[in-house]
């Protein structure tokens, strides 16, 4: 196939003449080309008041070599890369010890899927529930001030993307195309069919909770165990090698290969790997708040006349202000028409996060507003990153009034320096509550600082970002992980072999999409490691290479 890339098309533009404006890009007639599918679809909203639609498009016509050689000079006209999955390794019979897969969020599940496609038959353990009972105990926390620290958003079945706005986008580097088929497994989970080709494509948590239950089945199937409530509390180190894990029942599993999916919250975990002398180091991350505007305030700032429209849904943005002190102030998972949740794992502390459902139909659009910081900021062993974190996360829930209510602030009065006591147009969506007041001493000076600077000046990209009325909702501290589990270039552990570090909580992913591509990177490796392994002890008749 052909691929044509930057196809920009009036936003207009009838959807059904799509096939007219292809011919006329390859310079054809409509009889030579044979078929085509819409591979991307964005939009250019630089110009508000002239929006395009931008395609990229992939083509059979009848002379493909004809074709290719007359725009041989043209960029955006190429042979169509092949982004077929393919299995490293496929076992006709599963290893007597059985890889393990610690975690089960997005990352555990896509290692969990494809060791299963190949034969691996993984245990996959996760010290939270199924995910509609964990749903049942993140409301508890949302509707009743009741906090489950092993049933949240943090912990359990599908990880915190769970209870997001279900991104499926990510800035990674992607060679081998294992982002495709993240989002093709996902499809064939239940999410919608436009994930494979809207530029920004999400899903929403309705729809994810389900999608998560359908791989689950597929992995079961598949033959491999996924273990709900079974916390890993040791591992079992011998002579720089793996030899398995502890659960806090005190049942031990024998296994020469772990994936550590552990998600960005798993603190205790990471106290005990860093006693056990797994290697790890601080890595920079980012804190702030939730900021909620209405949403047709964004929609009208980002669309212009074109607010509303349905190509377009509701409007996201993306800002980053560098401000006078050196601190870089940046927008976070920006969720259209969306709220506020309660994000927190440890009691008596309060952590934001932000959700959308698919139809991103809610009245607020919000987005963390967070400063980068780096461990100059936490000097001390790799896991004084996690304690800056809970230092302002316990400061938040004493703000918040001590019951896990959040505490925030009027953006006019935030600029000003004055504590807020009387909400104004926007109202919160923060459950179990807002409790209005000074978010001064809620955060580093630095970045009470950097945030005050940096409001006015987004003022400028989007007009009304600074109304007065809007909220800041504090606190956000779980951007990514504090601390990387170094591993080498074969994936594991710089020094325990046959531990893989893999996911957000590793320090290697940043979201749903790149937690899962990197889920794939671990389960390949892990297979190619298993497959050698197994060879040099002569057993090639298990395997079947494909």
């Amino acid at each position: 196939m052909i691929r044509i890339t930057d196809l920009r098309l009036p936003l207009e533009y009838p959807a059904d003449s799509l096939s007219t404006a292809v011919a006329e890009r390859l310079g054809i007639t409509i009889a030579e080309l044979l078929d085509f599918n819409v591979f991307k679809r964005g939009y250019d909203a630089r110009k508000r008041d002239a929006i395009v639609l931008v395609y990229t498009i992939d083509v059979t016509v009848q002379d493909e070599t004809a074709l290719l050689a007359t725009f041989s000079a043209d960029p955006h006209i190429k042979i169509a890369p092949d982004t077929t999955y393919r299995f490293v390794a496929h076992l006709q019979e599963a290893p007597d010890l059985r890889p393990v897969i610690v975690g089960f969020g997005p990352c555990g599940l896509m290692a969990g899927l494809v060791l299963a496609q190949m034969g691996f038959r993984p245990i996959i353990l996760e010290r939270g529930k199924k995910v509609r009972e964990r749903t049942k105990d993140t409301w508890g926390l949302w509707r009743k001030n009741q906090l489950n620290p092993e049933s949240n958003v943090q912990f359990g079945e599908g990880g915190a993307g769970t209870f997001s706005d279900g991104k499926l986008y990510s800035q990674i580097k992607d060679p081998k195309h294992y982002g495709r088929k993240v989002l093709t497994e996902f499809v064939k989970a239940g999410a919608p069919e436009e994930i494979l080709y809207v530029s920004k494509p999400h899903i929403g948590t309705f729809r994810l909770v389900k999608m998560v239950e359908n791989m689950r089945a597929q992995i079961e199937a598949l033959g491999g165990e996924i273990r709900f409530q079974q916390q890993v509390t040791d591992v079992l180190i011998e002579d720089g090698h793996l030899r398995g894990v502890t659960l806090a029942t005190g049942e031990q599993i024998r296994t020469d290969h772990v994936i550590l999916a552990l998600g960005h919250s798993a603190r205790d975990t990471f106290q005990m790997l860093h006693e056990r002398g797994v290697f790890m180091e601080q890595k920079p991350f980012s804190l702030g708040f939730r900021i909620e505007h209405p949403q047709t305030l964004i929609d009208q700032a980002r669309f212009g006349k074109h607010a509303g429209n349905e190509l377009l849904g509701a409007a996201d943005y993306k800002l980053v202000h560098h401000a006078k002190n050196g601190r870089d102030v940046y927008s976070f998972c920006m969720c259209p028409g969306g709220q506020v949740v309660a994000a927190a794992s440890e009691p008596g502390r309060v952590v934001t996060n932000g959700m959308s459902q698919y139809s991103r139909a809610e009245r607020n659009a919000n987005a963390g507003i967070v400063v980068g910081i780096t461990p100059k900021d936490y000097p001390g062993n790799p896991l004084a990153g996690i304690e800056f974190q809970r230092q302002w996360e316990s400061r938040a829930y004493e703000l918040g009034g001590g019951n896990y209510e959040a505490p925030g602030q009027l953006v006019g009065d935030f600029i000003k320096g004055i504590a807020s006591t009387q909400l104004g147009s926007v109202e919160p969506s923060y459950q179990p509550g807002v409790h209005l007041t000074d978010l001064a001493t809620s955060l580093p000076k630095y970045a009470i600082e950097a945030i005050r600077e940096a409001l006015p000046a987004f003022e400028r990209q989007i007009k009304g970002f600074s109304m007065y009325d809007a909220v800041l909702t504090g606190v956000e501290t779980r951007t990514s992980s504090p601390l990387r589990m170094t591993r080498g270039e074969d994936l594991q552990s710089l020094n325990v072999k046959g531990l893989f570090p893999a996911g957000e909580g590793a320090g290697y992913a940043g979201g749903i999409l790149s937690a899962g591509v990197d889920g794939i990177r671990v389960a390949e490796a892990l297979a190619t490691q298993l497959t050698e392994a197994n060879h040099d002890r002569n057993y090639p008749h298990k395997l079947a290479q494909r």
